[in-house]
C-alpha cells in the first residue's frame, strides 16, 4: 500500500499493511541527513502549507519544501500528507490603516510598542491593536509586522480586540468574505501542482477551508468572545453565522476540487477549555454538520481539530459527521484510550494517541510505552492512525522522533 491507501484505509475503517504513522511540523528542525536547500538557502525548520494565510514564518516555505518535506517521511517508511490552506477574501471597498506606537508615546505602552489595525468598511469602522513583542525563539512563526485579522498572536498580545462589542459585528462581513475569482483562480492552480505530485507519490492531500469558532476567538479575543455569546447571544450568534457563511464557501470550493481527498477544520478553541457542552451545541454543532455534509456529498471525508475535551465532546463531533478525529491525547487531555475507543472507535478515525511533549522528555521507555499502548488498544479498531500530538515543534529533539519511528516500527 502507498501513504495515500493506507491512510485511507483507516479513515474508512478497513483494514492496512500496517497502522499509519504520521506528523505535522511546526517549526520542526530537521537532522542534517534529511535537510536541503530552495533557491540556494538552507531549510531549517519545517513546517506545513496548512499554517498558509494564518501564520508569518521566519523562513519562507515553498510548494517545493511541502513536496520535499513528505519525500523525506517517505523515505523512513512513515506517511504523510500534502496540506493546503483556503484563502479568503475582503471587500475592496475596505480601506486599512497601519500604525504603530512607539514605546512610551502619549495612548502607548511603556514595554513594548503597541500594532494598530484600523478598518473603514461600509458597515463601519473596526479598530485592532496588539503589543508587539520581542522574537520568539528561533523556528517558532513570528509575529507580522501588522495585526492581522487571523492571527494566533492576536489572542494573547491583543490590547484592543477587533470584535470588542455587538456593535463591530456587521462590519465583519467586509473582512471575511468567500474566495473571489482571482482566489479561486490561485487556489486552483495550487491544487493542479499538488495533485500531480501526490498522485506521483501516493499522498493523500487535505484542505484545510473552516475556522468555526476559532475565528470568533481570533477576532474577538477567548474571554470576549465567551461573553458575548452569554451577555449578547444574538449578536455573537450572527458573528458565527458570518463565519460560518465564509467556511460554507471555503469547503465547497475545497471539497469540489479535484484532488482534495479531505477538508478540515481547527478547532483548537472550540473546546470545553472555553465552552459548556451547551454552548458548543448551540454554536458549534449545527455549523459543522453543515460543512460535514458539503465535504459528504462531494464523496469527501472531514477532519476536525479538538486537542482537549475529547472525552466529553467527541461523541457529538461523531454526530456532527466528522470522520476524521484529530486528536486523541492520553497524555495532556488525559482521555484513557480505552475509553476513546468505547465511545467513539466504531464512528471516526482516532488521530494520536502519543505526543510531542513526550518526544521531547528524553525518556525512550516513555515513548515506547505509549506507542505500545496505543497501537495495542486504538490499532483493533482499524481506524488509528499514530501521530504525536499535535505537532513536532523547534523543540522537539530529532532522537526522540526516532524513538517514535523505531517503537513503532517493533509494534505496528
Amino acid at each position: 500500500m502507498n501513504s495515500k491507501e493506507r491512510i485511507l484505509a483507516a479513515i474508512n475503517g478497513q483494514p492496512a499493511d500496517h497502522v499509519p504513522l504520521t506528523t505535522w511540523c511546526f517549526g520542526f528542525p530537521a537532522p542534517s541527513h534529511l535537510r536541503w536547500e530552495t533557491n540556494g538557502k538552507p531549510v531549517p525548520y519545517w513546517y506545513s502549507k496548512r499554517l498558509e494565510h494564518i501564520h508569518t514564518l521566519p523562513h519562507p516555505w515553498e510548494l517545493e519544501d511541502e513536496f520535499k518535506r513528505a519525500e523525506a517521511w517517505l523515505s523512513l517508511g512513515i506517511d504523510d500528507a500534502l496540506e493546503v490552506s483556503v484563502p479568503w477574501s475582503r471587500d475592496p471597498a475596505v480601506v486599512v490603516m497601519d500604525r504603530t506606537i512607539p514605546i512610551g508615546d502619549p495612548g502607548g505602552s511603556d514595554r513594548y510598542p503597541i500594532n494598530v489595525r484600523e478598518y473603514e468598511t461600509p458597515s463601519g469602522a473596526l479598530r485592532h491593536a496588539a503589543w508587539r513583542t520581542p522574537a520568539e525563539p528561533a523556528g517558532w512563526p513570528v509575529q507580522p509586522e501588522s495585526v492581522e485579522l487571523i492571527e494566533d498572536y492576536n489572542v494573547a498580545r491583543a490590547l484592543a480586540q477587533l470584535v470588542s462589542h455587538p456593535c463591530d459585528v456587521p462590519a465583519i462581513k467586509h473582512l471575511f468574505m468567500p474566495p473571489d475569482a482571482e482566489r479561486r483562480r490561485w487556489f486552483a492552480d495550487r491544487m493542479k501542482k499538488m495533485k500531480a505530485f501526490a498522485d506521483r507519490k501516493g499522498l493523500l492531500i487535505q484542505a484545510w477551508s473552516a475556522f468555526g469558532i476559532d475565528a470568533a476567538v481570533w477576532m474577538a479575543g477567548t474571554q470576549g468572545a465567551v461573553m458575548m455569546s452569554l451577555d449578547a447571544p444574538e449578536a455573537f450568534g450572527r458573528l458565527i453565522d458570518l463565519i460560518a457563511e465564509c467556511d460554507y464557501a471555503r469547503t465547497e470550493l475545497a471539497a469540489s476540487t479535484d484532488g482534495v481527498d479531505m477538508v478540515c477544520q481547527r478547532g483548537w478553541y472550540s473546546s470545553t477549555d472555553f465552552w459548556s457542552p451547551g454552548l458548543f451545541n448551540e454554536y458549534v454543532y449545527p455549523r459543522l454538520a453543515e460543512l460535514t455534509a458539503v465535504a459528504h456529498r462531494h464523496g469527501k471525508k472531514f477532519g476536525y481539530v479538538m486537542t482537549t475535551g475529547v472525552e466529553r465532546l467527541g461523541s457529538r463531533l461523531a454526530d456532527a459527521g466528522v470522520d476524521v478525529l484529530y486528536f486523541v491525547d492520553p497524555v495532556l487531555d488525559r482521555i484513557p484510550l480505552a475509553k476513546a475507543k468505547e465511545l467513539f472507535g466504531d464512528r471516526m478515525t482516532m488521530v494520536g494517541g502519543t505526543n510531542a511533549l513526550s518526544l521531547a522528555s528524553g525518556d525512550p521507555q516513555r515513548i515506547r510505552d505509549e506507542v505500545r499502548r496505543a497501537i495495542e488498544i486504538l490499532g483493533p479498531t482499524n481506524r488509528f492512525i499514530l501521530h504525536p500530538i499535535d505537532a513536532l515543534f523547534p523543540d522537539t529533539p530529532w532522537e526522540g522522533v526516532e524513538q517514535m519511528i523505531a517503537a513503532w516500527k517493533e509494534y505496528c
